[in-house]
């Protein structure tokens, strides 16, 4: 499980989701189709994907969990 976690696709992955939800919020923003506090809502949800990407980058970086190279 720890392996998965730390792994260099799910640390990607974490940060293009993250992304890809901030590009729906600011779509949606500017044609008003969402409420403002749903907006809120979904803008938290990719920075705490994007949070979560950083972190785990970090930390392969400081204590070489990450995949190590044949």
């Amino acid at each position: 499980m720890i392996d998965l976690l730390f792994n260099r696709t799910t640390i990607i992955s974490l940060a293009v989701i993250g992304g890809l939800i901030s590009l729906f919020v600011s779509w949606n923003k500017s044609r008003n189709v969402i409420t403002p506090e749903n907006i809120k809502l979904i803008n938290t949800a990719a920075y705490f994907f994007t949070g979560a990407s950083i972190v785990l980058f970090i930390c392969v970086g400081l204590f070489g969990l990450g995949e190590q190279p044949k």
